[in-house]
């Protein structure tokens, strides 16, 4: 039997695993990284390989960066905190294992891997966000990733939804990642919690008590009942439903699965991001409305989705 590895290169961590040939998962491993040191993930990457080929009769290995990747899936043409730009990851790779090697975003692995295994399976055109630090996202069209004419379709975080608003660091402003991810999140609260505004008292005396907020005591403090931070959640998910809306004028998905931190929130959120969705959507009333499911594989998603693209890829 041949299996394929998927590997996923994270922000504090790397998760690595093996599907066999029906796309079941059989192994899999996590290991802590520095997101930093190109040559270290570079000797990570080929370590992860190699110890999973001494275990299994490996037919491939399928890379997920949180990266610019080319259409034809060889090379990085720049990645956050990595210093690979123009890299020709494939070709060391390949040359340093002999093994057939692919890359992908990593938002693209992850809706993938939903859209085959998980909450978007038995749909064939469908958006998949990732909702954490930033927004990610992936588009399915006609049951295949779309990728774009140079390979960097489904960037969903950097369309502009604020004209003139917030700046970004990919250099525009108004993206909808300055708006409706963890980091605009946490932001929003802050700003609530330094206002005149009596609504964000609680955030306040929580702010004072630990310093400064963060993603976790803004969670709790909604858990408490505290109505700043169930505020604050339900704006940024409207913002969420307001890019699903615009997203659905251009490509029409059947379902839209959201995943990453944020999305564990709770229903709160996923009902702001469902209002958000219905009140901005052109011709409201007068045409189908999709689906918005929350995602099913976790963490796992970006692995399994670069495991089973390279599969897929031997398989043609």
């Amino acid at each position: 039997m041949a299996y394929s590895i998927g590997i996923d290169v994270g922000g504090t961590k790397v998760a690595a695993g093996v599907l066999d040939e029906r796309g079941r998962r059989v192994d899999e491993i996590k290991y802590p990284s520095d997101p930093t040191d190109s040559e270290a993930m570079f000797e990570l990457l080929v370590s992860i390989i190699q110890t999973f080929q001494s275990q299994y009769d490996i037919s491939g290995a399928g890379v997920a960066l949180p990266s610019f990747i080319d259409k034809a899936q060889r090379y990085v043409y720049t990645t956050a905190n990595l210093n690979w730009n123009d890299e020709p990851l494939v070709d060391r790779l390949e040359q340093r294992l002999g093994l057939p090697i692919l890359l992908d975003n990593d938002a693209n692995a992850a809706g993938w891997a939903e859209f085959s295994f998980g909450a978007g399976r038995g749909h064939d055109d469908g958006l998949m966000l990732t909702i954490g630090t930033g927004v990610g996202g992936a588009v399915i069209l006609n049951g295949e990733l779309y990728r774009g004419g140079f390979g960097l379709a489904g960037e969903p975080g950097h369309m502009r939804l604020v004209p003139g608003g917030r700046p970004c660091g990919c250099g525009a402003r108004g993206c909808l990642e300055q708006y409706a991810s963890g980091s605009a999140l946490t932001r929003a609260a802050r700003e609530l919690a330094d206002s005149d505004n009596p609504l964000g008292a609680g955030l306040a005396a929580i702010q004072a008590k630990h310093g400064q907020l963060t993603g976790g005591l803004i969670h709790q403090a909604l858990r408490d009942g505290d109505p700043g931070a169930a505020s604050v959640i339900v704006t940024t998910g409207d913002y969420v439903g307001q890019g699903i809306a615009s997203i659905a004028s251009i490509i029409d998905p059947e379902v839209v699965v959201i995943g990453g931190g944020v999305a564990a929130t709770g229903e709160l959120f996923y009902s702001a991001i469902v209002d958000g969705y219905r009140n901005n959507l052109p011709s409201a009333g007068k045409r189908p409305e999709l689906s918005i499911s929350l995602a099913e594989l976790g963490n796992a998603a970006g692995w399994i989705g670069a495991a089973d693209l390279i599969r897929r890829r031997l398989d043609d």
